[in-house]
């Protein structure tokens, strides 16, 4: 099916054209003729669908052919509410993207930056506004933003609305809208409290549900190190510079963890910026930015301040921290398996992060390809890697020549270098596996 079999007016196409779009993905296939005949829709998607276009073409259109019906000033005729301010942002250039050709105008408001920018383009007028909860209200309460004119609403990514905290925020939104409009309803993940949110907003809604041809777990190639905590900045830059990875997106637990790894990287001659909550807006963007153009090879990132961030051939996934909800490693790593693309995840297992491990696999229904041979794997005694080996004792049995012979191989103050050499056979093993996924990773992209 093409995007004109769906019945797409002119503007549209040729905007989709000019981005090299060709088919509609699943979602869009499914969700754009529910829409352009009006119906409300719960739609279930996780990230890399495709789902921005297919809420935003349906509007634009609708909007497109109601434009003689609403002449006169231009009042906010369609409301899409996101959790983060990088999402939004992507959601108001895919807007722009496939609505150049219409005429149409759309703006975006995020909080964490002054305000003066964003109502002045208010003043200037717009029919689609995409918004963050927090500075929508605020401008709501100021006076500066109406919602009365309202027609097509749509709350996107609402299981980490929840996450965040915006329950009473998105009910009191909710409660501003007008009665008769058509609501869309996306979400990655169907928990009992997203399902009662979906029923509060939709009438009697038709239902989406996307899952990729492969589920995100397949598509990418996953690796697990088993590493102790002060370890893991050095495996990390081990497998950044054995690699050769262009572009690397590392995933920290914390905003004090994203900033700490950074500086270590940096100190080892590699780029690197984080985006986290504490960063000003306009840090997150020219930090995203620097990575989209390759002037920054990794980028560090907590799990909210990811939001958004879609790179197109992302070579390298590194879950520095795992996190204890295993659906947030499902999309992290998806970050890396965009659409029907494949990737590579590398995660780091220190001792007292097995239970999310467990959880994860579970989730994942695949036990993670464990890497045993590392350069820091002795540094940990009890990792599950180093059990499946022999005894210590047991192996060295099995090494040829005797034991004054193996003894030459002490230092001269009487050490041993066994440990040394076992580290640099565990690097050359390690720098041969990651090449190898490299040169996948190449080809695949």
């Amino acid at each position: 099916m093409t995007f004109k079999e769906l019945n797409i007016i002119n503007p549209i196409l040729d905007a989709l054209n000019d981005e090299g779009y060709e088919k509609p993905s699943p979602i869009q296939e499914q969700s754009i003729p529910i829409l352009l005949k009006g119906k409300d829709l719960l739609g279930c998607a996780q990230t890399g669908t495709g789902k921005t276009a297919a809420f935003a073409i349906p509007i634009l259109q609708k909007l497109y052919n109601n434009r003689q019906r609403n002449q006169g000033g231009r009042k906010i005729k369609a409301l899409i509410v996101t959790p983060t301010r990088e999402l939004a942002i992507q959601i108001s250039d895919s807007f722009t993207k496939y609505g150049k050709y219409t005429g149409l105008r759309n703006t975006v408001v995020f909080g964490g930056v002054k305000q003066g920018s964003q109502t002045n383009e208010l003043r200037k007028g717009v029919d689609i506004l995409v918004a963050t909860p927090g500075r929508l209200l605020d401008l709501i309460g100021q006076g500066l933003i109406s919602l009365k004119h309202i027609e097509y609403s749509v709350l996107d990514e609402a299981d980490h609305m929840l996450d965040m905290g915006f329950i009473h925020d998105i009910k009191r939104i909710i409660a501003l809208l007008p009665h008769q409009r058509q609501s869309l309803f996306f979400s990655a993940t169907m928990p009992p409290d997203i399902v009662k949110l979906s029923k509060q907003i939709l009438g009697n809604p038709e239902k989406v549900t996307i899952s990729p041809e492969k589920p995100t777990a397949d598509r990418v190639e996953q690796s697990l190190y088993y590493v102790i905590k002060k370890a893991k900045a050095r495996l990390l830059i081990h497998i950044i510079e054995e690699g050769d990875f262009y572009s690397v997106l590392v995933f920290s637990r914390t905003k004090y963890g994203a900033d700490k790894i950074v500086k270590v990287l940096n100190r080892a001659k590699i780029k690197a910026e984080a985006i986290h909550g504490n960063k000003s807006q306009g840090a997150r963007q020219r930090a995203l930015s620097n990575f989209k153009e390759g002037k920054t090879q990794v980028l560090v990132a907590t799990d909210i301040a990811a939001r958004g961030i879609d790179v197109s051939g992302l070579s390298l996934v590194v879950n520095y921290d795992l996190p204890s909800v295993p659906e947030t490693y499902v999309h992290r790593i998806g970050r890396t398996g965009r659409a029907s693309a494949s990737g590579i995840a590398i995660s780091f297992c220190q001792p007292d992060e097995r239970a999310f491990l467990k959880d994860i696999q579970k989730l994942i229904s695949k036990k993670i390809d464990v890497i045993e041979d590392h350069p820091f794997v002795d540094e940990i005694d009890d990792s599950p890697a180093k059990q499946t080996r022999p005894p210590r004792q047991n192996r060295s049995k099995k090494k040829s020549g005797s034991a004054d012979q193996r003894s030459s191989s002490r230092t001269s103050d009487g050490s041993s270098n066994k440990r040394n050499d076992k580290k640099s056979e565990g690097a050359n093993r390690s720098k041969s596996k990651i090449g190898n996924r490299r040169a996948k990773a190449v080809k695949k992209y």
